[in-house]
Order: C-alpha cells, then structure tokens, then sequence
C-alpha cells in the first residue's frame, strides 16, 4: 500500500477480529482511503462497499474490492506489466511539475510515469485491465518518491529510494464480491443500502486528503491542472467542492452525528484517536442510539512525519516533536449480546466501565 496519514495498518487485525465476531457479511467502508481495511475484510469473506471521494480511492477500490481475482487474466496482466515497462521514458506535464518545479520525484522516474500513464489511458482505458494498471503505478510511483508520507511537502535532499528505478508490479487481486463507490459520505450514508455492519474512520482534523495526495489525484484524473505554490497543488484544491465538511471543526461534529445516523446497519465500528476535535464521550454518545456501546483504545505510534519534525521550506528545523505516541479509539455499536460477543477478552488492567442506562462503555488501554 501507498504510505499514507492515517493509515490502520496496526488496526487492521482486530478490526478484522471484530468483524468476524460480529457474525457480518455485507459491510460498508464509508471512508475508505487505501481500502486497506476494504481489502482485509473481502479476505475474510465480507461483501464489501467502498467509499470515498479521492480519485485514488476509486482505483484501489475498482482495482481490490469490485474485481474478483478471477475477472482478470493472470497472463493478460504480466504481459501488459512487460510492455509498459519496456517503453521508454518521455518527459511531459508530470516531470515538469512533480520532478522539475517540486522535488516529489526525480526526473528518471518522472519521465518514466509520463510515459507509462499515457500508454495506459491510451490503450487499456476500456480494458478490466485499466484499475489493476493504475494501481501498479501509483504504488510504483510511492516507492520511489521522496517526501515524508503526505505531498503537501519534498525532502530537501532526495530520498534514498527516489534513486531507484521505477518498477511495476502485479497488485494481488482478490477473490469476492465487493462494490465502490465515489461521493461524500454525509449524501450517501443514508442511499447505500442495509449493512451488517460498517466501519467508518473519518479524517480527523483540519488536515485535506485531498491536498496531502494531490499528486495521486493528478496522476488519477490525467487532467494536467493549472497548479500553485511550492508543493504544485492543484488549483481546485482551492475550490468548496473539493473541502470535506470533515475538515471544518464547527460543522464536522454535526456532520458525523448525521452519518451515524441515516446509515443502516445492525453494527457500527468506529476508529479515531485522540488528537481529534472530538473527545471519546462525544462519539459514544453519537452511537447511544444503538442498544449498547464499547470504547477501545490502543496505544500506536504517531506518522513518521510527525516523529521527524518541522522544517521550513529551506529545510532547517524550525519545530519540535511534541509527543511520539496517542490513543486509537475503536468505537463498538450495536445489539448488546453482539457487541458483548465482539468485544470480549479485549479487557485488561487500564481503565474503567460505567453503566448507564441501557449503554455500557468501556474505556481500556492496550499496545497496538
């Protein structure tokens, strides 16, 4: 998977762990990013929805969770791979920007993805081929850059890795029923249809996925955008359209509690940690309509961006780390005896429970 700023892979057992107590099939993945936790839900046997706005999302996601391995032909695929990896590279909009203006990649890997992202939007556009193609590029494309996780940003001095050379791999298909969807989440929660269970893990702060991964948006979209600023960000990063409700503080809580509560599902697991603009207690309480409620926490390692530091774009340092490690909540709604069955053993020797009325939360530290 590509490096990326809020990333469950520590997670993804137990929320794997969870779904498979709950007894669930259909699951929905409301935000669903890298679908990493999209994809390991499907290899446990969910029938999964996939949504998100990002334009890489609608790849990872049409190329993982709604193909099944069994649509794409494994020779079919390693011959395309060979062909667009013999082509030679030809500098376009990509290298000028992402190589030449900013420093995301170097110019012999960024003349490489000009020519590989044409040859792929040229010839496998219409092909089942044309998601699984994207997705090797973008994961080609983040072993080799040369930033800190988020692009909103580029090391002063290449990366160690930007010098290697561009190489495309086959993503693992997998085997499954699994849809995507792109759109906001507070619009379709309530249109998506009847889950057992959903999973939601919205951003958390003022911080826009939609600028931290521009450069996989204008890989994804091919559109060539008018660009600003050091980082080269899109121009329509600037645009309403392109701001989630989810990254303005006073409308986010409201924006949550209605999502919560249009969606349809017999479970409900939340994630989001503690350096969040909501407290633990709020987001029991969104959920207190369900018949009981369990808190988790688990103790995890911040970003790597966050444990470097703060550089100015001169590359000096010009901010402290504060702190290493937080708190990564994972909210359990639902029926009581399901969410009992769910969340049983993960009890240790932090924390307290209370009892009020017909919810029951849990408030336990665990090493994640």
């Amino acid at each position: 998977m590509i490096k990326y700023l809020g990333s469950k892979r520590r997670l993804v057992p137990i929320l794997v762990d969870l779904f498979l107590r709950s007894g669930s099939s259909r699951v929905l993945d409301l935000f669903t990013g890298t679908t990493r936790v999209a994809q390991a839900l499907k290899k446990n046997g969910a029938d999964v929805t996939a949504v998100d706005t990002a334009r890489y999302s609608e790849v990872f996601g049409k190329c993982w969770i709604s193909l099944c391995e069994s649509d794409i032909n494994a020779t079919d695929m390693e011959d395309a791979l060979a062909y667009l990896m013999s082509l030679p590279g030809e500098p376009g909009y990509f290298t000028e920007t992402f190589c030449e203006n900013a420093r995301f990649f170097q110019p012999h890997n960024g003349s490489r993805i000009d020519r590989i992202r044409e040859a792929i939007e040229a010839e496998y556009k219409d092909s089942l081929l044309y998601y699984p193609l994207l997705t090797s590029l973008i994961l080609a494309a983040d072993r080799v850059d040369s930033t800190t996780a988020v692009q909103m940003a580029f090391l002063k001095k290449w990366s160690a890795r930007s010098y290697k050379e561009l190489e495309l791999r086959s993503p693992v298909l997998l085997r499954g029923n699994g849809r995507t969807v792109i759109g906001d989440a507070v619009s379709l929660s309530g249109t998506l249809g009847s889950f057992d269970l959903a999973y939601l893990d919205p951003p958390y702060n003022q911080h826009r996925y939609y600028t931290n991964y521009h450069v996989y948006e204008t890989l994804v979209a091919w559109d060539h955008p008018e660009h600003y600023g050091v980082a080269c960000k899109r121009v329509d990063s600037r645009d309403e359209a392109t701001k989630s409700v989810f990254n303005q503080k006073r409308r986010m809580p409201q924006a949550l509690h209605d999502t919560i509560h249009n969606l349809d599902a017999e479970y409900l697991v939340l994630s989001y940690n503690n350096e969040s603009w909501l407290a633990l207690d709020d987001l029991i309480k969104m959920c207190s309509h369900y018949e009981m409620v369990k808190a988790l926490s688990f103790d995890s390692k911040r970003y790597v961006g966050a444990q470097i530091g703060i550089y100015s774009p001169n590359g000096e340092k010009v901010g402290k780390v504060s702190h290493l490690r937080n708190l990564e909540h994972i909210v359990v709604a639902g029926p009581a005896e399901g969410v009992s069955r769910m969340t049983n053993g993960y009890r240790n020797s932090v924390g307290g429970k209370t009892d009020q009325s017909n919810n029951f939360h849990q408030h336990e530290l665990f090493v994640a």
